[in-house]
């Protein structure tokens, strides 16, 4: 493992690759799962303010979710995530015309209509934050429905930290990612 400031990065996130492959898996990640993609604190805020300018984005489906349900959820443990449809599928999501699920909210932040590009757990998917007293946990979430990302990354020589370089500086800063690159690339040796 590796120990960066207050966060701890399973050697996994170095030694494993991956680069996701919409055309293969079609976006099942924004399917499958027992609840939506999970939310920060400060999203919980961020998609209050910025609902508005998302929602024309949104399928008739998601909106109708929001509206019944609310722009998120609290599960039985007080974290909170997306809505979903059904139970199902994120609220958030739309197909687009090759029958791939593409997020609304990232669909509303490449058209210029907000400064928020997507929850940070979907941003670092296949990463997943563990929060405990005093550090953060990351670790590389295997799931079947990633084969082909994991097969494409493989192919194309891109470990799990290089695929997800921006939305790891996105949450911890560049100086901490250009650390996390060194320690994977010029690891220091243990006495």
């Amino acid at each position: 493992m590796i120990v960066i400031q207050n966060t701890v990065i399973s050697d996994d996130v170095a030694e494993n690759f991956f680069v996701c492959n919409l055309d293969a898996c079609k976006g099942a990640c924004c399917v499958e799962g027992d609840l939506g993609a999970p939310l920060e604190l400060e999203e919980l805020e961020i998609l209050k303010n910025e609902y508005p300018k998302i929602e024309p984005f949104l399928t008739e489906a998601g909106k109708q979710a929001i509206a019944a349900q609310g722009l998120y959820i609290e599960d039985w443990e007080g974290d909170y995530s997306t809505t979903t449809i059904n139970d199902r599928e994120c609220a958030y999501a739309l197909y687009d015309e090759r029958g791939i699920l593409k997020c609304g909210i990232e669909q509303a932040y490449l058209a210029g209509a907000t400064d928020f590009k997507k929850p940070i757990s979907c941003h670092l998917y296949p990463i997943r934050v563990t929060k405990y007293e005093g550090f953060e946990a990351l670790n590389y979430d295997r799931w079947d429905i990633c084969s082909p990302a994991c097969s494409f990354g493989a192919k194309l020589g891109v470990p799990v930290y290089k695929f997800l370089k921006e939305p790891l500086e996105r949450k911890y800063g560049a100086e901490w990612y250009a650390e996390l690159t060194r320690e994977i690339e010029f690891p220091t040796p243990q006495s």
